[in-house]
């Protein structure tokens, strides 16, 4: 018999906890403020948008949080999900490298996202909220909150970035199959949306700003939030658990785990379960050039939505009026992280490199023609620095076990992909001049963290 390519599980081995990294973070916690009073944010300031249940496990301080066992059920439509060796890929990169990775395609949505929609919506479902409003930027998130909305009777609102609305149509096809509502952001429906009439491209945080206004405006809607919270990066943790699991099925321990950040809740999902099993492994966050929030972003307390509707978080950020190039990867626009991530990246304990376009484009080639799986333009950046650590292991004629998260597929893209193959995919990458006027409109009052 050959090796295996594949390393599955049962629907038994699905977590029965989440794990919760809190407590494990280094140095003393920053806490979340009021924008209003610059003092601690509590549970007061968070129950207009979201149910009290989610409220407790945002400021838990267990290292682990139970799976409710609707959620577990719910899990099981897509969970486990494969842990694959990239032996296709190894060869061709005549690397001693050993590749693995977590594959999260398979999911109703196509992405990790359906790990923390299904467990949002059942906590609103179970407090008696009948809609639920959220934004989305290259519609992943949007469809699972679509998808899970759908599973417990929710109504769904959701304000798509206005690129990613005119570049992946068939995104909002798949939002509204599941029976939501898409709005292409900015819009005229809310404050926010025409304040911000003049980035017709828009931006996560815009598209949060109209989807927290919605939301705060009305006692039967909530507002949930596809990254950054704590809570969400919680939900995600069954990624990296099953992943334990599947690692030592292989037999193998990895040195490097790599994933792709915008928010924080894909990479989260992955590392922190390693970052808690302990071990000398690195730890690599990518991310694109052209929204470089943890290599050039300052840290600092900033709001969390373009219009300063949230609490102020302690992350490395780009100013919260920053609206990034319309790049593909409309998931990793965002000018902030989440605040644990970046924690741990100014602890030393994560690197965080940045990639642009074109290159990380040419990586998912690399990877679609050797391993056959299109991916997402956002997991293309995980592959861009896998390739980096496949060549530095040949170069160096060392074995490197490396695993990285591949949080969805790029069926969805293929305008992207098109883009590249002829030529048209530009390269736009953030300079020092933008980061200035960037940071001119940090909110005032807050105290200096950096």
């Amino acid at each position: 018999m050959t090796e295996p390519t594949k390393f599955l599980l049962g629907e038994d081995a699905i977590p029965t906890h989440w794990v919760n990294l809190l407590a494990d973070l280094p140095g003393d916690p920053l806490p979340p403020l009021n924008p209003q009073t610059k003092e601690p944010a509590g549970p007061g300031d968070l129950t207009a948008i979201f149910p009290m249940a989610l409220i407790e496990q945002e400021v838990a301080a267990t290292p682990e949080v139970e799976i409710p066992a609707d959620v577990r059920e719910a899990y099981k439509l897509w969970r486990p999900t494969p842990l694959y060796r990239a032996r296709r890929l190894e060869r061709a990169l005549e690397t001693p490298a050993r590749i693995y990775y977590k594959y999260e395609g398979g999911s109703p949505a196509g992405s990790h996202k359906p790990n923390t929609a299904v467990a949002q919506a059942w906590a609103n479902a179970q407090a008696g909220i009948g809609k639920l409003t959220t934004e989305t930027g290259a519609g992943q998130w949007g469809s699972a909150l679509a998808f899970a909305c759908r599973l417990f009777g929710l109504e769904c609102e959701v304000f798509m970035v206005g690129s990613s609305y005119d570049q992946k149509p068939y995104r909002r096809s798949m939002m509204e199959t599941w029976g939501a509502t898409v709005h292409r952001s900015p819009s005229d429906r809310t404050q926010s949306g025409r304040a911000n009439a003049s980035h017709p491209t828009g931006s996560l945080g815009i598209a949060i700003s109209e989807a927290v206004e919605v939301a705060a405006q009305d006692d039967g809607t909530n507002y949930a939030l596809g990254s950054v919270l704590n809570h969400v990066l919680l939900h995600q943790t069954v990624i990296g658990q099953e992943s334990i699991a599947q690692m030592e099925l292989a037999g193998d321990r990895p040195d490097v785990v790599i994933g792709c950040v915008g928010g924080g809740s894909n990479f989260a999902g992955l590392a922190y379960p390693w970052l808690r099993h302990g071990g000398p492994a690195r730890f690599v966050a990518a991310e694109p050039a052209a929204c470089p929030t943890l290599t050039k972003g300052v840290y600092a307390y900033d709001f969390g939505d373009t219009a300063g509707l949230t609490p102020l978080m302690p992350m490395y950020t780009l100013g919260h009026e920053f609206v990034p190039p319309p790049v593909h990867a409309g998931g990793l626009r965002y000018h902030g992280d989440a605040p644990s991530l970046c924690a741990l990246v100014k602890a030393g304990r994560i690197e965080a490199r940045a990639y642009r376009q074109n290159e990380t484009f040419e990586a998912a080639l690399q990877f679609a023609r050797t391993e056959g799986i299109i991916p997402a333009p956002e997991p293309a950046h995980a592959i861009r620095a896998v390739l980096e650590e496949a060549q530095a292991a040949r170069e160096a004629g060392e074995e490197r076990v490396i695993l990285f998260g591949l949080c969805g597929h790029g069926h969805f893209d293929l305008g992207a992909y098109d883009a590249y193959l002829s030529g048209r995919l530009e390269d736009p990458e953030f300079g020092e001049d933008e980061l200035r006027t960037a940071l001119d409109h940090l909110p005032e009052g807050a105290p200096a963290i950096a």
